[in-house]
Parts: structure tokens; C-alpha cells; sequence
């Protein structure tokens, strides 16, 4: 069990949540804190404005809500922004949003009652999802729509996901025993006034985004084993004499693994010997950018990977509501936490990096289709009949058009505010938009990947480069194998492209 509303959930804590099955709960010093801090709230909020309690919302926060209509104020603020629109967002990230908001719900700042976490816990720990969608958030009063979607299913209304099928909340409800919330101050704005959705989509997305890189140096190795390359440009000493941490950290994993390679050459035995004779070398000197240069482009993107994972972790464990209810402070203080910039940026830089590592994948993937650049293998990693057979011809389409998709989505989404609500809302975060945007790009990358890791499978094959294989690289090339054995005559691949990207999103290859 994984205890929530201490401040310090971290990432593996929610990656076990989402995709390990962990359960969660609460101690008592969360629930009395909680408890503390709603029923501070219920006394302070008499006879005072309180935005949210005794307001309308937004541009008609002017207007004072007689104490008879206040809990139906809350009620009609749910339902009326339960628009959304577009594709549902699968279990996984909808799962990500419900930990992040109850979280932040449970640090005390919010002035909840405890059926507000309690319905969140038993949603969690009984795999019930509710129905969000993608289109709907502008990211500054947090996620409105998709949260008041989350807000629906909390008082017992609109639809969920349970066991893989859209049911109604209440036929759920009752078949789980689950109790819904109590509408009491505020917990209709409490829980729909959070950047919970972005920050769900967000942590999913920076989790996936590692994975790429390491499936991307998986590639890398793969091939520098394939050309037989020189073990130089992995090395500690020329990358240490760069200072970025993320560059020298792809160069050890990288480095530690191709010194265990047969095929891996080093520079002082083949050049450095002192023979001159030649006057042109048939072998190589350097290898083209994509292969050497991977420690300065991963390791930049590796950098922005981690920095997004600490912000995200940061913003989870943060109160981002309004107002925030301080008791310690005897005060309610109004501001702008539901603003999702931090997250929006973050999410802009995140899908800049991994649509280059998407770039990445497309060039070697090129290198592998061309005779002409490889000197190795046959056009298009054939192994069958040339001209008569096709090999990784028809995928190579699939990975170039994706790869440029995911150039035009790496536009950022942060700098295109839309005022609305009134102009209200005049300068806002498109946070959502930013997370649902990297979360595409993410997916095509994987697909990139997918078609350049059977590729190279493919061309080990050919060349008969498999016995001296490092011994990750032989246990990816075995695993790869098991999903789509080799191949010569020419068959319809998309299955298999669907299997390996299932294998490749669920595993890793090695540890960065």
C-alpha cells in the first residue's frame, strides 16, 4: 500500500499505481489534516466573500450566491462543465490524473470533506476510470472540463471505464458499494480548479519518454555492432571533457556495452598502427552523425526527460486549487495555482526532445535502407529476391511520415493562449493541449522505433552478426525475434509493428 497526501509521492511510487496494481491509502494524520482544514474552512467562510463558496465563478464571481443555493452552485458548476469532446483518454492516463488530484486534494490545503479523497481512493484502487476527454482544457483555471468529467463521476454521475467497458457511475457504484461525494463547501471547484489532468498526462508521458531513449540506444549499439565501429566515440575520456551530465551518461551506457561486443573496433589497432600506406581508406574513419554523435544529441534530450520528471513530481506534490485554505495561516488566500504553465513548458521542451530522438531513429533507420550509405547490407535490409522481394521497403513510408507529423506537432503549445471565459481567462497555459500533443508524440516515436528495431533484427540476419552480439544487444535481437521471426518473402507487417510496440512500451532494454 502506498501512503498519499504527505508531499512526497515520487515517481516510481506512481508508476506502481498506474502499472503495477499498487493500492493507496491514508493515514490518519492525512484524514485529520484534511478534516482540519474543512472544517477551518466552514467556520472562517461565514460572514466573509470566499470565492468559490458564496460567488459565482469566473467573470461572475461579482455575484453573491444566497447561502440556500451554495451547495447547488457547486452541483451546476459540475455538470455545466462536463463539455469535453474528442477521443477519451485511455485508463492508464485518466489513472495518472485521479492520483494527482488526490493527492493535492489530501495535503490540506483545499478545504474538502474526507468523502472527496475517499470516493478518489476507491476509484483508484478498484481500476474505475472516469470518462475524460481530450479536448476540452485551456490549462489555467486548471483542467475545467476534463476535471469537472472527473467532478461527474465523484457525485455519482456520467460514465466510467470498468473492466474494458464504458458503464454508467451509478450501476458501478452500487456493484462496488462505493459511496460518492458529499457536496458540502466547495469540492465542486476543489477538485475541477487543479492542473491534475496535464500533470497525469504529463507523468505518463515523461515515463514513456525514457523508455524511448533507452530503446533508442538499444538501436544505437545494435548497429555501432553492426558496422563494426570504433569504441572512441563512447568513451569517458572524450566525453568527459564535455560538461553535460546527460552526454556523459549516454556515453557509459553506451560505452559499458559495446566493450562487450566481438564486432566492436578500437582506433589505436586499426589506424593508430603507424601504416600509411593507403591512400584511400575503405573503411570508414568516422562513422556518419547518427551513429557517433548520439552522446551530444541524447544526452541533451535525456536531460530534458529527467528535468520534466522532477517538475511533474513537483507539481503532484503540490497544492494547485483556488482558493488555498492555509490553516496554519488562519487565512484563505486567493491566487493562480491552477495555472499550468510549469507543465505546459515542460511538455513543449519534452516533445521538442523526443521528436528529435524520433529524427534520430528515421536517419539510421535511412542508413540501414541505403546501400550506398552502409556498404553492407542489401537495399531495404531485403533478405529475399531483389526486385522481386521488397524487405523494410513499404515501413521505411510509415517511419518517414510519422517522424514529419511528429516535427509539425513539436510546434509548441505554450505561446498559443486564447483569452476566453469573458477574457477572464485573458492569458492562459494550454497545458492539456501540450500534454495530449507530447503523449501523441510519444506514441509516433515508439512506432519509428518499432519499425528501425525490426530493421535492424532484419540486417544482423543478413550480415549473420548475431552470435557476437553484446549481451543486451543478443537479448533484445532474442526478443525481437520471438515477436517476428526472420523473414524473406514479403507478408503484411502491421501486425507484427502492433506487437513489438506493445513489447517495446512494456519493457527495456537496458537501464539509463
Amino acid at each position: 500500500m502506498i501512503e498519499i497526501g504527505h508531499a512526497s509521492l515520487n515517481l516510481q511510487e506512481v508508476s506502481d499505481i498506474i502499472f503495477g496494481g499498487e493500492k493507496i491509502e491514508f493515514s490518519g494524520e492525512v484524514l485529520n489534516k484534511v478534516n482540519e482544514s474543512y472544517y477551518f474552512l466552514e467556520e472562517f467562510s461565514k460572514n466573509k466573500v470566499i470565492y468559490g463558496i458564496n460567488t459565482g465563478f469566473g467573470p461572475m464571481a461579482q455575484y453573491k450566491i444566497d447561502e440556500a443555493d451554495q451547495v447547488n452552485l457547486q452541483y451546476n458548476l459540475i455538470r455545466s462543465h462536463s463539455s469535453g469532446f474528442g477521443k477519451h483518454l485511455s485508463p492508464d492516463y485518466v489513472k495518472a490524473a485521479m492520483i494527482a488530484r488526490l493527492n493535492t486534494l489530501s495535503l490540506g490545503y483545499s478545504g474538502v470533506n474526507v468523502t472527496a479523497i475517499e470516493v478518489l481512493k476507491e476509484l483508484i484502487n478498484n481500476d474505475v476510470t472516469p470518462l475524460i476527454f481530450e479536448h476540452g482544457g485551456v490549462g489555467a483555471s486548471g483542467d475545467l472540463v476534463q476535471l469537472a468529467h472527473l467532478a461527474l463521476v465523484m457525485i455519482g454521475e456520467g460514465e466510467v471505464i470498468y473492466n474494458d467497458e464504458i458503464q454508467d457511475t451509478s450501476v458501478v457504484f452500487k456493484k462496488l458499494g462505493i459511496k460518492p461525494m458529499q457536496i458540502k463547501l466547495r469540492e465542486g471547484l476543489a477538485v475541477m480548479n487543479g492542473t491534475s489532468v496535464m500533470t497525469g498526462i504529463g507523468i505518463i508521458n515523461a515515463i514513456y519518454a525514457k523508455r524511448a531513449i533507452e530503446w533508442s540506444l538499444a538501436c544505437t549499439i545494435m548497429i555501432c555492432e553492426m558496422v563494426d565501429s570504433y569504441d572512441d566515440y563512447f568513451s569517458k575520456e572524450l566525453n568527459q571533457s564535455k560538461k553535460h551530465v546527460g552526454q556523459q551518461e549516454v556515453a557509459r551506457v553506451l560505452y559499458d556495452e559495446i566493450t562487450q561486443s566481438s564486432y566492436i573496433q578500437k582506433r589505436e589497432q586499426q589506424l593508430y598502427n603507424g601504416d600509411l600506406e593507403e591512400k584511400y581508406f575503405e573503411d570508414k574513419v568516422q562513422e556518419y552523425y547518427s551513429l557517433r554523435c548520439v552522446p551530444q544529441i541524447v544526452g541533451t534530450i535525456l536531460e530534458t526527460v529527467n528535468q520534466s520528471q522532477k517538475l511533474l513530481i513537483e507539481e503532484i506534490n503540490s497544492a494547485n486549487d483556488n482558493p488555498i485554505v492555509d490553516v496554519s495561516a488562519q487565512n484563505v488566500l486567493h491566487g493562480g495555482n491552477f495555472h499550468g504553465d510549469y507543465v505546459s513548458f515542460e511538455m513543449d521542451k519534452l516533445k521538442i526532445a523526443i521528436t528529435k530522438l524520433s529524427m534520430l531513429a528515421e536517419r539510421q533507420l535511412n542508413f540501414l535502407m541505403n546501400p550506398q550509405l552502409n556498404g553492407l547490407l542489401t537495399p531495404f535490409a531485403n533478405l529475399g529476391k531483389l526486385g522481386f522481394n521488397f524487405g523494410m521497403q513499404g515501413v521505411q513510408f510509415t517511419a518517414t511520415s510519422t517522424t514529419a507529423e511528429n516535427q509539425m506537432l513539436s510546434n509548441p503549445m505554450y505561446i498559443h493562449s486564447i483569452p476566453n471565459n469573458n477574457d477572464n481567462q485573458d492569458i492562459v497555459s494550454m497545458g492539456t493541449n501540450a500534454a495530449t500533443c507530447t503523449k501523441k508524440v510519444i506514441d509516433n516515436t515508439f512506432e519509428v522505433l518499432v519499425i528501425e528495431m525490426i530493421s535492424i533484427v532484419q540486417s544482423l540476419d543478413l550480415l549473420g552478426k548475431t552470435e557476437g552480439l553484446s549481451p543486451k544487444a543478443k537479448d533484445t535481437y532474442t526478443k525481437i525475434r520471438k515477436i517476428v521471426p526472420k523473414f524473406i518473402d514479403d507478408y503484411p507487417i502491421y501486425k507484427d509493428l502492433k506487437k513489438v510496440k506493445k513489447f517495446m512500451l512494456n519493457n527495456s532494454p537496458l537501464e539509463i
